[in-house]
């Protein structure tokens, strides 16, 4: 078993499980990436970004990019969301300012039918840059390790790429439910047993990224994006290489609407876009805590456990995590330092009882941050949210 250094910064972690900090925490969505000049002579040597991604020793190199630049309180895992379904066979590419795509969609039944999880070693550059970047930050900050959702995988699975409007994996949920319903169970295993092994591998932490959940309607959301996200962390092992435990963090873009159903996830922390007032997240959360019942969850879930049931009946609320408009680093140095202010502020009153675990907040983007973004900008947004996050603690 690899041996990692003693963290030294673990506010991150504390706050994901409900702990008082001296201050909010920060990191940023995509803090890795073409943003800075730094990066893109890095990925200029790879040749392109998937040659970047495979290369243990540039996504290491690139991880640590931006915390030689910045007092960030976690890093991130230099990867892309797409590597799973890549190694499905999908053919993964990215083309200069068209983002990724795949050579084979899934859009009928045999396509569905000959979906399978992937042999893991197949992925193994990804696992061996986990272990990599965790050495390389000698206890720094802790390291973050993610996957899309398993409904977002779809998306991208059947529509070939981005898209606009989702016609054609909304066309296959509606008109074959059944199909949709075996594919994201394909995915959702695969999904686990790759967050798994990455922290097998040193991740500090595991992210879900949902970033299309928020497209389907209501009712939708819950049978083809809740329940396999709820499939996902009903697999995934609570504790890292080093016996500590691995907080889980899942996201959804627009999802406030279900906040109430997705406090009943077994997670640690809830992702908010920026469409969503973290003051109202923070109450609808708390209520929809204390009104879990180990019924409640066994319905979500489909599958929980009357243990899992029980612990999640005995947690503190979710921590938050979020969610500044990323647009807003455009803006001059005051106005994004008085955004700042205005998100944690928005949260209320930090928790600060050492005793007891509470509702707690991670600073963060409401979603990626833009490649446009003037670094520089960046060292306002965190300065900012150090020294305003302890002057509230200390009110």
């Amino acid at each position: 078993m690899t041996r990692f250094a003693p963290l030294h910064n673990d506010t991150f972690l504390r706050a994901c499980l409900g702990q008082a900090t001296e201050h909010t925490p920060v990191w940023l969505m995509r803090q890795a990436g073409r943003y800075l000049p730094e990066y893109c002579a890095t990925r200029a040597r790879a040749g392109s970004f998937m040659g970047l991604a495979t290369n243990v020793d540039y996504a290491t190199e690139v991880t640590l990019q931006p915390l030689a630049r910045y007092p960030l309180d976690a890093a991130i895992l230099f990867s892309d969301i797409l590597t799973v379904p890549d190694a499905m066979g999908l053919g993964l590419s990215f083309q200069q300012g068209e983002g990724p795509r795949f050579e084979r969609v899934v859009r009928d039944e045999a396509a569905v039918n000959a979906l399978a999880v992937p042999d893991m070693d197949k992925l193994r550059y990804v696992f061996d840059a986990v272990t990599s970047i965790r050495q390389a930050l000698n206890g720094r900050v802790p390291l973050i390790g993610f996957s899309g959702s398993p409904w977002t995988l779809a998306c991208y699975m059947v529509e070939g790429g981005g898209s606009d409007d989702y016609r054609h994996v909304k066309t296959l949920m509606y008109a074959r439910p059944d199909l949709m319903h075996r594919l994201l169970a394909v995915n959702a295993d695969a999904v686990a047993q790759y967050l798994n092994a990455q922290i097998d591998a040193g991740a500090q932490a595991v992210m879900v990224f949902d970033s299309w959940g928020g497209v389907l309607a209501d009712g939708a959301f819950q049978a083809f994006s809740l329940a396999y996200t709820t499939r996902v962390l009903a697999q995934l092992k609570r504790t890292g290489a080093d016996g500590a435990v691995v907080p889980r963090i899942v996201f959804t873009k627009g999802g406030g609407l279900w906040l109430p159903e997705m406090a009943a996830l077994d997670c640690d922390v809830l992702g908010l876009d920026w469409t969503m007032n973290l003051g109202t997240a923070r109450r609808m959360v708390q209520q929809a805590a204390a009104s879990v019942t180990p019924e409640i969850i066994a319905a979500g879930a489909g599958q929980a456990s009357a243990n899992t049931s029980k612990s999640l009946q005995n947690r503190p609320p979710k921590a938050l995590q979020g969610n500044i408009d990323p647009n807003v680093l455009f803006a001059p140095p005051e106005a994004i330092r008085a955004e700042v202010r205005r998100v944690l502020d928005s949260f209320g009153h930090p928790h600060t009882d050492r005793t007891t675990p509470g509702s707690t907040h991670i600073f963060n983007l409401g979603h990626g941050i833009s490649q446009h973004t003037p670094p520089e900008h960046v060292t306002h947004l965190v300065d900012e949210v150090h020294r305003h996050s302890r002057h509230l603690r200390a009110r």
